[in-house]
């Protein structure tokens, strides 16, 4: 079955036109699974966690699109204020809100006049406390400061059996995990500002309860926060918090999207809790595409790629004609089942061999040669969104797995349940690693055929960590995802213990560990 240029390069322009969400774009719909668009469109406070590319902006516009004339929703994009201090992050957001809300008064609701009294004077409020004077640059000074020492070198050298004699290191907790010292100095020092808002929520939300008073007709107005997981880590519960305190007992509901690992809700300060909890104050909605069911996962990017192919007049057996033998499975395996990734990843592919001489088709091997270029991408994405936060400890860590599955030669490792629960350090790297499509979670509740004791969580490295490696060809045991056997395998992986992964995390002697994340040929 062959595909004409003519609809294949309208496929292509489709893809690229819509592999970042854009707010105008009306060309593509959200490919929904289950109740996820029921949900998220629902008069409750909902958190969305997913991976970067799985969705979660498609389907808050998406959302938008479907909600009954009674319900308003106002979109924010945290990334615009990536770079703002606390507590003027949480002003620019509240003041973004009410602009929002004033700039549609004319289309959402009827008798403007005293409506837009009380917006305005919301704005005038959080504009003259934002303008007031704070002491962010000399909290900033502190924290970056404190999170400049990654870990400690000290301690005995161990050999990895690599042929590599490397220095044992130590994890800072509070480099990864909630960076404790330094939320407590951000509280401390932007206090007086932080008083002034908490005096004044009381105030804003009788505004807000006038305001829907005479806006009859009127059922919820959601606040949809996307991307909140740029904002900085010791910023996000207490943003949280605000929202939350501010929504509770009213009309307004909010939505926020993020990775879940890379984001601190909840936290307690002096005994008291700071943040929203799940359950309690939101309920979750996941809409990540895991290996934990590669059918499942496969099928959803499957339905994806049938809608961009269906809108470019392809049908769908023509675009399955595309791939060849396990093409599709390992395109899917390549973008770590997320679907941008698996988007941007099949442009790439689909040039190379229409150039190549080869029939075409995208194979398996297609796919290995250019899967290192992903693993790359994800990197650097790492870097942006994790720049003076931790940005060190996660390439390290990177480093770390990367070198013992390497070592081990398996592409597959496991770690004891009881080691993820008790070593917070240990649990929250590998799942920030995972937001980050470095690994990914494969199996549950494993046990292994060698060792008795506890429950095994099963996770594999990226296919770009080593698929494009030539000297691995017959000395790397690569657990096939895609396979009805593979769990069964999974049960025999070598399993990584916390004290072994920081052998790894010191790194390599004399060598920038970013050049040491690119592994050559020569390796």
């Amino acid at each position: 079955m062959t595909v004409s240029a003519e609809n294949l390069g309208k496929l292509r322009n489709i893809i690229n036109e819509n592999l970042r969400t854009q707010v105008s774009n009306d060309e593509v719909a959200y490919v929904s699974y289950g109740h996820t668009l029921t949900d998220v469109s629902a008069k409750q406070s909902h958190c969305i966690f997913a991976r970067r590319g799985c969705g979660k902006t498609l389907l808050l516009h998406q959302s938008q699109k479907q909600l009954p004339s009674a319900i308003k929703a106002i979109y924010i994009n945290c990334e615009d204020f990536k770079h703002h201090s606390f507590p003027n992050v949480l002003l620019q957001i509240l003041h973004n809100v009410f602009t929002q809300l004033e700039g549609n008064l004319s289309r959402w609701f009827p008798r403007q006049r005293r409506l837009k009294t009380i917006v305005g004077e919301l704005r005038t409020n959080l504009d003259k406390l934002k303008d007031s004077a704070d002491d962010q640059n000399f909290e900033i000074r502190e924290a970056v400061n404190n999170g400049s020492e990654v870990g400690s070198r000290s301690g005995a050298s161990i050999s990895t059996g690599d042929g590599i004699t490397r220095a044992s290191g130590e994890l800072s907790a509070s480099r990864l995990l909630k960076n404790s010292v330094d939320t407590e100095k951000k509280y401390r020092h932007n206090e007086n500002k932080l008083r002034e808002l908490n005096l004044r929520l009381p105030e804003y939300k009788e505004k807000i309860k006038e305001f829907f008073s005479l806006s009859s007709g009127t059922d919820a107005i959601f606040i949809q926060i996307d991307d909140f997981y740029h904002l900085n880590r010791t910023d996000q519960p207490y943003v949280a918090d605000y929202i939350h305190r501010l929504c509770k007992d009213t009309l307004l509901k909010f939505k926020i999207a993020t990775l879940k690992h890379n984001s601190v809700l909840y936290i307690e300060r002096n005994r008291q809790p700071i943040g929203i909890q799940e359950r309690h104050d939101y309920q979750p909605i996941n809409i990540d595409f895991t290996f934990e069911q590669f059918d499942r996962t496969r099928d959803q990017n499957r339905g994806i790629f049938h809608e961009y192919a269906r809108r470019a007049g392809l049908n769908a057996a023509e675009f399955d004609a595309l791939f060849k033998g396990q093409g599709f499975d390992r395109l899917i395996l390549a973008g770590g089942g997320v679907p941008r990734d698996c988007l941007s990843f099949f442009l790439e592919v689909l040039d190379s061999v229409r150039t190549d001489g080869s029939d075409g088709k995208i194979g398996k091997d297609e796919v290995r040669f250019l899967s290192r270029q992903t693993f790359e991408r994800r990197i650097d994405e790492l870097k942006q969104d994790s720049e003076g936060q931790d940005q060190e400890a996660l390439l390290r860590g990177i480093y770390a797995i990367r070198a013992f599955c390497l070592d081990r030669k398996s592409n597959v490792f496991l770690v004891a349940e009881n080691e993820i629960q008790k070593d917070d350090d240990f649990k929250t790297l590998l799942y920030r690693l995972m937001d980050y499509r470095i690994i990914h979670q494969v199996a549950k509740a494993l046990t292994h055929k060698s060792l008795t004791g506890p429950n095994f969580q099963a996770f594999a490295i990226d296919i770009g960590c080593y698929a494009y490696m030539r000297n691995l060809q017959g000395r790397f045991s690569e657990i096939d995802l895609t396979q009805q056997t593979a769990r069964e395998k999974m049960r025999s992986a070598p399993v990584l213990e916390a004290k072994v992964f920081r052998s790894f995390w010191a790194g390599p002697t004399g060598q920038p560990i970013e050049t040491a994340l690119v592994a050559q040929e020569s390796e």
